[in-house]
C-alpha cells in the first residue's frame, strides 16, 4: 500500500466486523476512526474485534457494536503531547481534530521511537521434518523447510519473524532431507541458536515433540515450517499466560465465496431458501501455537500423531484451550502450490 491518506482510516459505524477487519489488514495500524455522517465518534482496534469475537463467537457484528466510544485524540494545538499520549497508552495512531472536531491528521506510532521494547525469550519450536507432498515437485529436489520465498527459504523467514521480538532459541524437529537444512542454516550469519531435533521416523505434526523431552522446560512456540504469521507474538504470549491455557492454537478468518447459487431443499422437495454466491465468514487453525512443556512430558515416545489430535484429547479431558484469532491477511500459508505463490507475491510487494 502507497502513502497513507486520512480517509484511508476512517470507517462508518454501520460497517460490518468483516469490513474493518479486512480495512485494518490494509492500513496495518491496528486501529481505524470510526465516523458518524462524517463526524468522527470512536475508535476500533483489532484487539476490541479479538475481544468481541472471544466473548460472542459472532462474526455478525457492526462496527457500532464493537468501537470505543470514548477514544483517545488530541487537538491540533496540544499536537506536541501526541507521542506521549500514544507512549502513555500504547495506541498505534492518534487523530488529530481539529476546533470543529474533524479530523485534519493522524500521528503514526513509529516502533523505532516509541515502541516497546519487543523480548520474547521462550523458545520456539518449528516442525521441519514433514515430506511436503502437496508442493511437488519441488520437495523432490529441496526439503520444504528450505524452498524459496523471494531470495530465501521459508523457514529462514519465520525464524527472522521471531527473532524480530527477541527470540534467540530455535528446536528444528528435522527428518525429510534433513542434511540440506542442516547445512543451510550452519552456513549462514546468525545470532540465534538452532537445535536440531532428528526425527528417524515420522511421527506427525504432534509426535515430534516426544523427540524434545528434557530439552524444553518452559512455556514455547510451536510452529508448522509452511507458515508465516504477521502478528505481535508478543501479545499472543501474554494472551497465553493471561488465560492460563495449557495450549493457545492461532487461528485466522477465512473469507470463502461460493461461486455458484445455493440451494436449500425442504422435505417437500421444494426450495426452502436460495443464495446467489454467498459467502461464508469462519476461523481456521493456522498451525501455530502458544504450548505449556507439560504436553511434552506427556507424550508417548515415537508414537506418530497429529497436534490437533492432541489439543482435542486435552480439550475432551477438560484443559484449558485458548483462541488467539488473527485477520485473514495475518496469515500466510504455503502449503499448496497456488498458495505458495500468493505468499510469494505477497512477501515480495511487502520487502
Amino acid at each position: 500500500m502507497g502513502k497513507l491518506d486520512i480517509k484511508d482510516f476512517l470507517i462508518e459505524e454501520q460497517s460490518t466486523m468483516i469490513e474493518a477487519m479486512t480495512l485494518l489488514d490494509q492500513v496495518a495500524k491496528k486501529v481505524l476512526f470510526v465516523v458518524r455522517e462524517g463526524r468522527f465518534v470512536a475508535v476500533i482496534t483489532d484487539g476490541d474485534i479479538r475481544r468481541w469475537i472471544l466473548k460472542n463467537s459472532s462474526l455478525d457484528a457492526k462496527v457500532k457494536d464493537i468501537a470505543n466510544y470514548s477514544p483517545k485524540y488530541v487537538y491540533e494545538k496540544d499536537k506536541n503531547s501526541a507521542k506521549r499520549i500514544m507512549r502513555k497508552h500504547y495506541i498505534e495512531a492518534l487523530p488529530v481534530l481539529n476546533e470543529n472536531e474533524d479530523i485534519v491528521s493522524v500521528v503514526l506510532w513509529n516502533d523505532e521511537e516509541i515502541g516497546p521494547n519487543k523480548k520474547l525469550k521462550v523458545p520456539v519450536v518449528i516442525m521441519a521434518g514433514g515430506l511436503g507432498t502437496r508442493l511437488y515437485p519441488y520437495t523432490k529436489i529441496l526439503p520444504k523447510p528450505l524452498i524459496p520465498i523471494g531470495e530465501i527459504p521459508i523457514a529462514e523467514h519465520i525464524i527472522n519473524r521471531f527473532t524480530n521480538y527477541g527470540a534467540d532459541q530455535f528446536f528444528l524437529v528435522v527428518n525429510h532431507k534433513k542434511n540440506m537444512i542442516k547445512a543451510y542454516f550452519n552456513e549462514i550469519h546468525k545470532d540465534y541458536e538452532i537445535n536440531y531435533i532428528d526425527e528417524n521416523q515420522p511421527l506427525g505434526t504432534g509426535g515430534g515433540l516426544s523427540l524434545l523431552k528434557r530439552k524444553i522446560s518452559s512455556t514455547f512456540i510451536l510452529s508448522n515450517c509452511d507458515i508465516l504469521i504477521e502478528e505481535d507474538y508478543e501479545r499472543i504470549l501474554n494472551f497465553h499466560k493471561k488465560g492460563k491455557h495449557l495450549i493457545t492454537m492461532v487461528c485466522s478468518l477465512k473469507n470463502i465465496r461460493i461461486p455458484y447459487g445455493v440451494i436449500k431443499i425442504s422435505e417437500q422437495g421444494e426450495i426452502e431458501e436460495m443464495k446467489e454466491k454467498p459467502e461464508l465468514s469462519f476461523f481456521t487453525n493456522t498451525g501455530m501455537y502458544v504450548v505449556e512443556p507439560r504436553v511434552i512430558d506427556e507424550l508417548e515416545d515415537n508414537k506418530e500423531i497429529g497436534f490437533p489430535d492432541i489439543i482435542d484429547s486435552y480439550k475432551k479431558a477438560g484443559e484449558k484451550i485458548g483462541v488467539y484469532p488473527i485477520s485473514e491477511n495475518s496469515w500466510h500459508d504455503m502449503g499448496q502450490l497456488d498458495e505458495m505463490e500468493k505468499m510469494r507475491q505477497r512477501l515480495v510487494h511487502d520487502e
